[in-house]
């Protein structure tokens, strides 16, 4: 059994297929498929189901995965120690991301610093919903991941502060009210956004014991906003993901009582975080961000 063999077994499993994880390895798919039946031949166990040009693990190939990907977090975390020996000239660091307030605001500012200061440190960012980051942290996909905290399972780090706010069309009657109220949000058709704080807002509502008309789901901020402004529906939405420039179609209100949102990142276990891992992260909280976030947001630790 060798790295190499799990390493293609994991991005089999996540690209469900032989000819994607071939390309993004850069190998021939014979290569692949060569390295996962060698594999099954050692372990004596069949690791996916075939389905016509679909693959998926096996139930005993799930429960093996975890453990190659924990297998595998271990010897990239060896070999970052190894590259901090060396002044991490080599080495790879694997960012999950989600929405523009970490995708736009705050990332790019951080990888900015962590570039100049490691550019041999090779950093893969990855985009998804917020909880799809933390399904790739608990798979151990991602190293890092941009969060919205808290996060009790997971070691987290708080970088920003915003709060949020109720969208609705410019022309509706609560438009021009200083606050809203989640039970004034109620008698409208509501629209969540996937992509965002879309588990916060849903724990807003259970918390208040309130049930909104959700009568979409937009998987983008865009979409959310486009709905908005034609008069489809009202929405809550974090202030810092909104475009900077106003748009006159739609509006935005705080929550009564304010309701604030942190961001911050997570890792597995910070004891056992590569030092890529590590500085990353120190270059986040010293205040790695784009300009448009203001200062007086950032938060240490």
């Amino acid at each position: 059994m060798t790295l190499t063999q799990l390493e293609i077994f994991s991005l089999v499993a996540e690209l469900q297929g032989f000819t994607s994880a071939a390309h993004r390895l850069g190998i021939s798919q014979s290569a692949v498929s060569h390295a996962i039946k060698a594999l099954e031949q050692e372990l004596g166990v069949e690791l996916f189901r075939r389905h016509q040009n679909l693959v998926e693990p096996s139930e005993i190939g799930q429960q093996l995965l975890g453990r190659a990907r924990a297998m595998l977090g271990l010897a990239n975390t060896l070999q970052q120690e190894a590259a901090d020996a060396r002044g991490m000239k080599r080495g790879t660091l694997r960012v999950g991301s989600f929405g523009p307030t970490a995708s736009i605001r705050l990332l790019p500012g951080i990888l900015s610093q962590f570039r100049a200061a490691y550019p041999g440190i090779e950093v893969h960012v990855d985009e998804g919903p917020d909880r799809q980051v933390l399904q790739w942290l608990d798979e151990r996909r991602i190293d890092v991941g941009f969060v919205v905290l808290e996060q009790e399972r997971f070691d987290t780090f708080a970088l920003f502060e915003d709060q949020m706010v109720a969208l609705l069309p410019t022309e509706h009657p609560l438009a021009d009210r200083d606050a809203l109220t989640l039970q004034e949000l109620c008698d409208d058709p509501f629209i969540l956004t996937e992509a965002g704080s879309s588990e916060l807002v849903s724990r807003l509502f259970g918390a208040a014991q309130l049930r909104p008309k959700v009568r979409y789901r937009c998987a983008q901020l865009l979409s959310t906003l486009e709905a908005v402004s034609r008069g489809d529906g009202l929405s809550i939405v974090a202030e810092a993901s909104l475009p900077p420039l106003d748009d006159p179609r739609y509006v935005k209100r705080p929550l009564s009582p304010r309701v604030p949102r942190q961001i911050g990142l997570a890792v597995l276990d910070r004891r056992q975080s590569s030092p890529a891992t590590l500085a990353f992260i120190e270059i986040a909280q010293r205040g790695g961000r784009a300009s448009n976030c203001p200062p007086s947001h950032l938060l240490s630790k």
